[in-house]
């Protein structure tokens, strides 16, 4: 059986990742605040990357799979990934890195797919850049690049924000030239489970199959949240339609692991 670790597992992405491998693998998470429920779960680990030796957990743990979702400082995370890239080198184990359709930011004409050139005006694009690159010369069998559009989904983050927004009145901020694609949390860990059942190797774009304005997508989904007139601020930062999507091509999964917009849409309401 393989053996996971999920860094990051306390998180909404990476809890969500662990709640559907758990019962098919030998699933293993770190988590950093202090958490009576965690503490009690043999199969969860304190770790603080600031401060504790990923180097110590690997060795005990010997992980054949590890999901990278975890988020904090960007050199921590970087001095992380760096000690996991040296374990696997050395390893039977592979990374599976959660990037970002940020990459990819630099580009705004058209969407971006697979093994597009990745060029980005942020911090954030620039650094999943930094810690792509240095798989990127790994061989194929030892990581996935897997990049994601915004996540969505019942309870998770984005929506929550939007709703606290609506119940209190105040504006949301949209973009009505920006073309976006999206995905929703099951969906990511379906087809995460997916890649490693199948040994997929290499870069994978997460997204949804078509695309849509940020600002129609956020009406959407205040329409479906039951909100008929939410308030907006309309933030133009182009004259032109901006594109940050990131679309499938060559690594395209079966199709009821694809997804489109309009799911996205109803999946911030399903049970």
């Amino acid at each position: 059986m393989e053996r996971i670790l999920i860094l990051g597992a306390s998180g909404f992405i990476g809890n969500a990742i662990y709640k559907e491998l758990r019962s098919f693998f030998d699933t293993h998470g770190t988590y950093f605040r202090d958490d009576p429920g965690l503490e009690s779960n043999n199969q969860f680990h304190q770790y603080d990357m600031e401060t504790d030796s990923l180097d110590l957990l690997l060795y005990n743990l010997k992980p054949s799979i590890i999901i990278s979702a975890v988020r904090g400082s960007f050199a921590a995370q970087l001095a992380l990934h760096y000690s996991a890239i040296s374990y696997i080198l050395t390893n039977p184990c592979k990374l599976i890195f959660l990037s970002s359709a940020n990459v990819f930011d630099a580009f705004t004409n058209y969407p971006s797919y697979e093994y597009d050139k990745t060029l980005s005006q942020s911090v954030y694009g620039r650094f999943k850049i930094k810690i792509e690159n240095a798989l990127l010369r790994l061989p194929n069998d030892k990581y996935n690049i897997l990049r994601l559009p915004m996540v969505f989904g019942k309870g998770s983050p984005r929506i929550n924000e939007i709703k606290a927004l609506l119940d209190l009145g105040e504006a949301i901020e949209v973009f009505p030239n920006v073309v976006i694609n999206v995905t929703e949390i099951n969906k990511i860990t379906q087809q995460i489970h997916y890649i490693i059942n199948r040994k997929q190797q290499g870069v994978l774009h997460l997204g949804s199959s078509d695309l849509v304005h940020q600002k129609d997508f956020i009406q959407d989904v205040c329409e479906i949240l039951g909100y008929e007139n939410p308030l907006f601020k309309n933030v133009y930062d182009s004259n032109e339609d901006r594109y940050l999507a990131v679309l499938p091509k060559d690594n395209l999964l079966p199709p009821n692991l694809q997804i489109n917009v309009q799911q996205v849409v109803e999946a911030t309401i399903k049970k």
